[in-house]
């Protein structure tokens, strides 16, 4: 056997000990904070990692919109299943989390001007004999009229075409310089034969 298959074969067991050991991994994202209008929608992320994810603990999840005049309203709720609380989000959110609840994400759609304004993700999770302990996560949603601008994708978009460029011309230059060696080379061979 070739010596690359041999070193994959000799490490499968090595793999196969070590996999089962693997846990999984909570990670934490910050969310959207921009949308544009007739967007089929948007997520808002409120992920809540359980750091003890051994211990059953009971979670509640409270999603709250909070106006540009102050006004707040108690839109979501999910105690043991996903419930829209006010009447003008009804058919409009979504339930995105996951099962063990540690993504706690809702999504809005059919985006529209009016959803501008502060979203507040309340968990408050509770464990056996303990106090409950409360998160709050806070999301400033703007919503556009039309999407500006990404300079981040135009300088990548410059950054990709020079790139480019330069590695062609570099290469019709070696290419020109390996076969005029190649022909300098078969000329001296032709010279001295």
């Amino acid at each position: 056997m070739t010596p690359p298959v041999t070193l994959v074969l000799q490490s499968l067991p090595l793999f196969i000990f070590i996999a089962p050991v693997t846990w999984q991994v909570c990670v934490e994202l910050e969310p959207n904070t921009e949308a544009v209008e007739d967007d089929k929608h948007i997520k808002l992320i409120c992920i809540s990692c359980k750091r003890r994810s051994e211990i059953p603990m009971r979670t509640q999840l409270d999603w709250y919109y909070i106006n540009d005049h102050g006004g707040i309203e108690h839109i979501f709720q999910f105690i043991d299943k996903p419930q829209v609380l006010e009447r003008r989000w009804e058919g409009r959110l979504q339930w995105k989390g996951s099962r063990d609840l540690q993504d706690l994400s809702i999504s809005i759609i059919n985006v529209k001007l009016n959803d501008t304004g502060t979203y507040r993700c309340m968990v408050t999770r509770q464990m056996a004999k303990m106090p409950p302990f409360v998160i709050i996560k806070t999301i400033n949603l703007v919503v556009r009229v039309k999407a500006l601008s990404d300079t981040t994708a135009w300088y990548s978009k410059i950054m990709t075409y020079s790139l480019l460029a330069h590695l062609t011309f570099w290469i019709l230059v070696a290419l020109v310089y390996c076969f005029r060696k190649i022909a300098r080379a078969e000329a001296r061979a032709r010279d001295n034969v």
